[in-house]
């Protein structure tokens, strides 16, 4: 059982930061390939520059206060079942304000908290982790229809984790830091889409909300057909994110492209071409090569 809006805040916060990070990793190896490093944020070129960081604790800290007024709302005094999966979730929320505040720590006390990008990746991978858990074992209570969208979700995190830890170990890793930024996009259209699927106007045909507030379909059939549409859901956010990324590097190379960039693009046509690729070159072109 879920809500709207308690799908729509926590996508929002991963879009935003998803998106700004997408534009920011390609922006920097655009700019200047050779010298790139993984960032765990990236600070804006002008105004506010850990505003980043600030969306992140802030908005943690304020998903996590309304998760903690629902259980209160839900439970009362007594702490019992309606109540515990908004402390499910405000504890994995606290973990994200965590890694905020322990940043802007980072970056206000650097003599006391020198934390290095390396460093704060683990810390995102942490909190990434107690995502990944608490929808692993609180999707358990969602079955049918909404135990499958948050079966998707879960893939996804783990690929979230996967290419932070990735960029901890590879801190000059352009796909690792352009895919966790990809990942965190995918997060928040997906929480989006779920929201819109479960708890909106694009509810499958056969199936509605009951009672208790828990999506059901009339059938296996239904149900199977509403599974296939999140696939294709899914195949959706994908190629949307993929355009955005396409995007912002077009416009990031034409706008900071550096004679690095150009040259790599040249080594790999020439390579490409001499493994017989489409304008062949010489043997004596591919031996310089």
């Amino acid at each position: 059982m879920g809500s709207f809006n308690g799908h729509v805040l926590p996508g929002t916060l991963f879009l935003a930061v998803g998106l700004w990070r997408v534009w920011s990793s390609v922006a920097r190896f655009a700019a200047d390939p050779p010298a790139f490093r993984v960032r765990t944020w990236n600070p804006l070129p002008k105004g506010p520059r850990l505003l980043e960081l600030y969306l992140v604790a802030g908005g943690a800290f304020l998903d996590m206060c309304l998760e903690l007024g629902g259980g209160i709302l839900a439970g009362g005094a007594r702490v019992g079942p309606d109540s515990l999966i908004y402390l499910e979730h405000a504890g994995m929320l606290l973990m994200f304000f965590l890694f905020g505040a322990l940043a802007l720590l980072s970056q206000k006390t650097s003599r006391y908290l020198p934390l290095t990008d390396g460093e704060l990746s683990l810390v995102a991978a942490t909190a990434f982790t107690s995502e990944l858990l608490l929808f692993s074992y609180h999707s358990a209570t969602h079955t049918g229809l909404e135990g499958y969208y948050h079966h998707l979700l879960v893939l996804l995190i783990g690929l979230c984790i996967l290419s932070t830890v990735l960029g901890a170990l590879s801190p000059a890793s352009f796909p690792a830091d352009l895919a966790a930024g990809v990942l965190l996009t995918l997060q928040g259209l997906w929480f989006y889409q779920t929201a819109l699927t479960l708890y909106g106007p694009m509810l499958p045909a056969e199936c509605g909300v009951d009672a208790d507030g828990h999506v059901d379909c009339r059938s296996r059939a239904a149900e199977e057909r509403a599974e296939q549409l999140a696939n294709l859901q899914l195949f959706g956010v994908v190629f949307v994110a993929f355009v955005y990324v396409l995007g912002c590097y077009a416009v990031a190379a034409a706008r900071y492209g550096h004679p690095d960039l150009a040259a790599m693009h040249d080594e790999h046509a020439a390579a490409y071409e001499c493994r017989g690729g489409v304008g062949s070159r010489t043997e004596v072109e591919c031996v310089a090569v």
